[in-house]
């Protein structure tokens, strides 16, 4: 039998390649997202942000901004209603900057006008008075505690030690190295954007590209002075998030606007302002060191992490124990001691991206992996093997691994997949490509790998949990299924895999996704890897009651099943038809699901049952490189990952080729240049990204090895590309040239010494 015929309760159930709904709309270019939201008399809002890292403001003056015909209002700290703070952990970013500005871009001012441009006029009309500061720019000064104090309570947002075994066991070999982690960008291409509209009564409705409606609402209520039910968000079209959305933006400020002119206000970042909008991923220095035996048996693994937050804290507690808990990644290790630390700086905030601590860590740890392999004389990949974890290792915070853990298969696959033909002489295939700087003299081949880990959902007894409502009932003669979440869809297919589920579990064809909103229960973020995971949970456990009321209004036993839009006995027979049961019926029920709970971390051992889930790829990077130019081109990428069940086998592929690009880019050229606190490269001018024309062919097994924990032993699939695939690039990059290269990006003068 078919994957789908085994599992689904239609052709486009889960196992099925279902098309996105939003496919064809976004393809042709009708797709509308935030940043084309309209409404009729609406003004536009714009910002005015710091130039400087930190700074005292010691005035403000607004006069001339007030004056330019066409705005309507200029806004600053004293116009904020409620709490001047807001933020995801700790509530220490103000709405707008009162007394100091603590990054370049820190918004100080709003504006509202009859059209963009008099907005423009108007901002740079404002006069702000700064007297500039020293700022603190070193994450690992800052644990030090060299420096300002940025926050109350020092310059530390969170430590988190992680202690196993013996502290003083000595091993045969040990390799030790240190490494740095650049400051990457989500790069997303749809700007921040929202629309906000006030109602009659003191409210506001916000339309608006977000991953978690509801934290957003918590964090505007707060700051407006409002009850709950007076501002109600909705989900607008969102052009790629990647963690970056996770926080607010324009959110307040759109609100702020609306309220106080009483008219709808939209906002859109242009891209450099994009740029200082957002979070980024935090910049990482790790210094490691690895003891083994003399066969290559891992015999501890010691780490100091730090990880630079930026001016303020947003996810960067969770960041640090996600790069604490992973930071030994996939391997069995008896004596670990790792520290992690998260800090203040003057640069730009920082917070989540794709793969979440796990990133910066892999590179740690894989880097340590290839110089062990060589100083014991192994294979890299037979050292990975001789070391990888399996169901029932234990992690360094003493968690059991209870679920499938195929480390060793999918180091095997890769290394076995055929590796691409011998480079030829078409420029096209070279580095430099068509720009003809080489015709192959120069230029060198190599290959790396690398194996990742990362945890699926939130972790340390964080209440995570999703709502759903499906309805089922008779439309136009056929029968057919809503549901509602206010779990956001980012472009990952959501939608898609939320309709899946339904027609498995009810039997029908015609499923309606409505808009994501706060009208319904929490659906939390779309992040970590957990929406399939919690919301897919939370609507198939919603389908289980619908299912029973059916079954009971039809006085027919619970094992009868939902297929096709028939209702079918245990042995197959068609017992009624689902349109005849409904008849002018609906069912209708809401469910609220939770995954198994987690546990906090001991704050002296880092021991506790953090984490839900744990998910696993494999990389094989093949790169030729021109040692002159110090040019690389990654000439193939291939990858292992075990997904638990594919439930979209083509999302599936598409979210590992997706993650893999954004693995590809921290390898060899996405970095955000910050010096002296100050953003050198706010365009996707100077911060380059892959392109079509950068991403290599890639040859990717997906195993399905079910976890019996989680919905159709699925396993998250969105981040783990994403950690395992920089590192087998720069892997590739050393056995090619043999060069050290403990930094990413790998920069063209790190090839030649220039």
């Amino acid at each position: 039998m078919t994957t789908t015929e085994r599992a689904t309760g239609t052709a486009n159930g889960i196992g099925a390649n279902a098309a996105r709904p939003d496919g064809t709309v976004k393809v042709r270019g009708e797709f509308a997202y935030a940043s084309d939201l309209w409404h009729e008399g609406m003004l536009w809002g714009l910002t005015l942000r710091s130039p400087h890292p930190y700074a005292r403001i010691a005035g403000i003056d607004l006069t001339e901004a007030l004056k330019v015909p066409g705005v309507h209002a200029v806004l600053t700290h004293e116009d904020v209603p409620g709490l001047n703070r807001y933020g995801l952990e700790h509530a220490d970013q103000p709405v707008l900057a009162d007394e100091v500005v603590r990054y370049q871009g820190e918004p100080v001012a709003l504006v509202a006008a009859d059209h963009p441009e008099t907005a423009r006029r108007a901002v740079k009309r404002i006069k702000v008075n700064y007297e500039e500061l020293t700022p603190v720019t070193d994450s690992e000064a800052a644990v030090a505690g060299e420096g300002a104090e940025l926050h109350s309570g020092g310059n530390v947002v969170r430590h988190v030690p992680i202690r196993r075994g013996s502290a003083e066991v000595a091993a045969d070999v040990v390799v030790s190295g240190v490494y740095e982690v650049g400051m990457q960008d989500q790069a997303f291409l749809g700007p921040e954007s929202g629309l906000a509209v006030p109602d009659t009564v003191g409210g506001v409705d916000l339309y608006v590209a977000t991953q978690w409606l509801h934290v957003d609402q918590q964090q505007i209520v707060a700051a407006l002075g409002l009850p709950v039910e007076k501002v109600r968000l909705t989900l607008g079209g969102v052009g790629g998030a990647f963690g970056g959305r996770e926080d607010l933006s324009m959110q307040v400020h759109a609100c702020l606007l609306a309220l106080h002119t009483g008219k709808p206000v939209k906002m859109v970042y242009h891209r450099e302002e994009s740029f200082y909008g957002h979070v980024h991923r935090h910049p990482a220095k790790m210094y490691y060191e690895h003891g083994a035996t003399r066969a290559g048996r891992l015999v501890y693994v010691r780490a100091r992490i730090f990880l630079d937050g930026g001016a303020y804290a947003s996810s960067t507690g969770a960041v640090v124990a996600n790069a604490a808990t992973l930071g030994v990644g996939p391997y069995t290790v008896d004596n670990v001691s790792v520290d992690c630390w998260g800090t203040y700086t003057n640069n730009p905030p920082c917070g989540a991206m794709r793969g979440f601590g796990a990133v910066q860590a892999a590179f740690g740890y894989e880097s340590q992996m290839d110089k062990l392999a060589e100083a014991c004389g192994l294979d890299p990949v037979e050292i990975r093997i001789r070391n990888a974890m399996r169901e029932g290792s234990v992690m360094p915070t003493g968690q059991l691994v209870d679920s499938a853990a195929p480390v060793v298969e999918l180091l095997e696959r890769v290394r076995d997949k055929p590796l691409p033909a011998e480079r030829g002489t078409d420029l096209r295939d070279l580095p430099g490509g068509i720009s003809n700087t080489t015709h192959g003299e120069g230029v060198l081949r190599g290959v790396g790998y690398a194996v990742g880990i990362k945890n699926i959902c939130f972790s340390e007894g964080f209440d995570d949990y999703s709502t759903a409502r499906v309805r089922l009932q008779a439309v136009g003669g056929e029968a057919a299924a809503t549901v509602q979440t206010a779990a956001c869809e980012v472009g990952q297919g959501l939608v898609t895999v939320l309709q899946q589920i339904v027609r498995t579990e009810l039997g029908v064809e015609q499923v309606t996704v409505l808009p994501m909103d706060t009208s319904i229960g929490n659906g939390g973020s779309t992040s970590a890897s957990r929406q399939t995971y919690v919301t897919g949970g939370a609507v198939r456990a919603a389908c289980a009651l619908v299912r029973a009321r059916l079954l009971d209004h039809a006085a027919l036993a619970p094992q009868t099943r939902l297929t096709g839009g028939k209702l079918l006995s245990t042995g197959g027979e068609v017992v009624a038809d689902l349109l005849s049961v409904l008849g002018e019926k609906q069912f209708d029920e809401t469910a609220e699901w939770r995954h198994r709970p987690t546990a906090t971390l001991d704050p002296e051992t880092g021991q506790g049952d953090a984490h839900v889930q744990y998910g696993f790829a494999a990389h094989r990077a093949v790169v030729d490189v021109d040692v002159e130019l110090g040019l690389v081109k990654v000439v193939q990428l291939d990858c292992a990952q075990d997904v638990g069940k594919a439930m979209n086998p083509q999302a599936v592929l598409g979210q590992i080729q997706g993650g893999s690009a954004q693995g590809l880019g921290l390898a060899v050229m996405e970095e955000i240049q910050v010096v002296d606190g100050k953003v050198r490269n706010p365009s996707f001018t100077d911060y380059l990204i892959p392109t079509v024309l950068d991403m290599p062919p890639m040859s990717i097994d997906v195993l399905e090895r079910p976890d019996p924990h989680a919905p159709y032993g699925l396993r998250g699939v969105g981040e783990p590309p994403t950690i395992s695939s920089t590192p087998a690039i720069v892997a590739a990059i050393r056995a090619a040239t043999g060069l050290a290269l403990s930094r990413v990006p790998v920069r063209p003068e790190h090839l030649t010494g220039t």
